[in-house]
């Protein structure tokens, strides 16, 4: 037995009144507060002081925040002294006591954002028994019962045709004015996606040509759903000026997932009075489960009815609305993690570069970081305070410019990542992301190639007349946690551990032209440097043994070199 979707008859009447329902988002997670209150404390609880909406974990929002309250048939909201403060739709209400809130207003409490939408009523219960979960608005009942027809003659509303599955289109009559107009729509839509224009436009030009395609309609109007608030938000409509939208059937079209024909009857809402509308056409925009929206048509007194072959045109075409605005959206999210892949590609040196790109071309840079031993190499520029303080800005970001370009260039020949730059330092890490077998040599060398490059650079700038600095490196070796944090939006790579701090500390200690090495790193890179022991003081841990770096050596036949000086190797 086949069942039909219509609008139950208490969608057009009055809504409860001490229904209260507040979309809340915190962070991009929406949530629906829907409860039978005529009063509600919103805010964070405390000890002795209960909330009804409580909008933990958002510590802006004060113990309690604010009260929404019903009297006299109208709802009204209070600021309770919060700390952050309470806007009304763009409004500080703060110290104002008691105003009213319109259905419909936006609310801005601490970083949280609330919707104060119409209440509802209990969903209609199915006249069968269904696993899914019953659709508020939403009943299903058997076309041959008495019922159905009463109900269509009182609500005046078409059967609603879903929007679930696409329509064929050797359904529509091909030799017919209207089989023409339908396929034509289609094509031209089809040809508008293929453009390479903003989502708006596209959806004003969609809303243009199904109302030139459909002879009923006079005017026309596209809905996108928010997907932070659940907010129906108006991206097209026809003609310019204040668009003629029932926000009532806009919902239901979105909670029953079928389009519907409707028309003038007694119980009509006051948008619908408002704009003179006599009759309308609404459907989803709905795509593979997913419904992204609402595009709807109406007219006024004295033209002519629409049709089920429109009903079908409207639906088809909403169809292939919410395939674009899938397509649309899956490219946004490929743009946005293609702009999180490259700034992020940019702390790497190529070779770790392309096996992280890889990693993120099959899905998996992911959120994570693993606990193993790496090597760390801390930069700082030694009197940078003193030789910029009479330079002016520009010279000072350029002078750094170059610094840092020398010292990155050194740290990626050796497969090096940087961490992170920090004033006139900087700190880079080898053996991390990707592990790396060679990472205590490759970590040395590089320390080596920096203060090389460093002297090329402040050659350069001496022989310009310019102003030179020095730069004191520390590297260390040691367990930390080192992977991707933040969040899909934005994610960074970084180290944490102790480790990281002695690394600071021998860096700290390194006299301008100088590296210093701890001895965990010499005991593994004994055989390839020459050193001298030293001895550092660090301000809480006492006096630290470590190495002065002076030369990475390279075995080669029956010689050893030293940087560009060729030593005899011992017999």
């Amino acid at each position: 037995m086949r069942y039909i979707l219509i609008v139950s008859y208490e969608l057009l009447d009055a809504f409860t009144p001490r229904d209260m329902r507040i979309i809340h988002a915190y962070q991009g997670k929406a949530t629906t507060f829907d409860r039978p209150l005529a009063a509600a404390v919103i805010g964070r609880p405390k000890p002795g002081v209960a909330v009804d909406l409580d909008l933990s974990p958002d510590n802006t929002v004060s113990r309690p925040h604010a009260r929404i309250t019903l009297e006299n048939d109208r709802w009204w909201i209070e600021d309770l002294g919060s700390g952050a403060g309470t806007l009304l739709n763009g409004e500080e209400i703060r110290g104002e006591g008691k105003l009213q809130l319109p259905i419909g207003s936006h609310i801005r409490i601490g970083e949280t954002e609330l919707q104060f939408e119409p209440p509802r009523k209990s969903p209609v219960k199915s006249a069968e028994p269904s696993a899914e979960k019953p659709r508020p608005y939403v009943r299903a009942l058997d076309p041959n019962a008495t019922q159905l027809t009463d109900f269509i003659k009182k609500v005046n509303l078409s059967p609603v045709l879903p929007a679930s599955e696409p329509l064929a289109l050797h359904t529509m009559p091909l030799d017919a004015t209207a089989g023409t107009r339908q396929q034509r729509l289609l094509y031209e839509l089809l040809l508008e996606f293929g453009s390479d224009v903003a989502l708006d436009q596209l959806l004003q030009r969609a809303v243009e040509r199904i109302v030139a395609a459909i002879p009923a309609a006079e005017r026309g109007a596209i809905l996108i759903c928010e997907p932070a608030t659940g907010q129906l938000l108006l991206k097209a409509h026809l003609p310019a000026g204040q668009p003629s939208v029932s926000s009532t059937l806009a919902e239901f079209t979105m909670n029953c997932r079928g389009g519907f024909i409707w028309r003038r009857n007694p119980d009509m809402s006051a948008s619908q009075i408002e704009h003179q509308m006599a009759s309308g056409m609404y459907a989803p925009l709905l795509w593979k489960g997913e419904t992204f929206g609402v595009v709807c048509v109406d007219n006024c007194e004295g033209t002519q009815s629409f049709s089920e072959d429109d009903l079908e045109l409207i639906v088809a075409a909403a169809q292939h609305l919410a395939l674009a605005i899938a397509n649309h959206n899956l490219r946004e999210d490929l743009r946005q993690n293609a702009a999180l892949v490259e700034r992020l590609m940019t702390n790497f040196s190529p070779a770790v570069r392309r096996r992280l790109l890889e990693r993120a071309r099959l899905g998996r840079l992911r959120l994570g970081g693993e606990k193993s031993e790496v090597t760390i190499l801390a930069s700082d520029i030694r009197g940078f305070t003193a030789t910029s303080a009479n330079m002016e800005a520009e010279d000072v970001v350029d002078m750094l410019n170059s610094y840092f370009t020398a010292q990155v260039q050194a740290i990626f020949k050796y497969d090096g990542t940087i961490d992170k730059f920090i004033g006139d330092g900087l700190l880079a890490v080898f053996g991390s992301p990707e592990p790396d077998e060679r990472q205590h040599a490759k970590a040395v060398r590089a320390a080596m190639a920096i203060q090389a490059a460093i002297a090329e650079v402040n050659a350069a700038r001496k022989a310009r007349g310019q102003g030179a600095c020095e730069i004191g490196i520390g590297v260390h070796c040691g367990r930390v946690l080192h992977g991707f944090i933040g969040s899909e939006e934005r994610m960074e790579f970084t180290l944490i551990g102790d480790a990281v701090n002695r690394t600071v500390r021998f860096c700290d200690a390194a006299a301008p032209g100088e590296v210093l090495i701890s001895p965990e790193l010499h005991q593994r890179v004994w055989k390839m440097v020459r050193t001298s022991p030293r001895t550092i003081q660090t301000k809480h841990e006492g006096d630290w043994p470590a190495f002065q770096l002076l030369a990475c050596l390279e075995k080669s036949g029956s010689s050893v070199k030293a940087d560009s000086i060729e030593l005899q190797a011992p017999r």
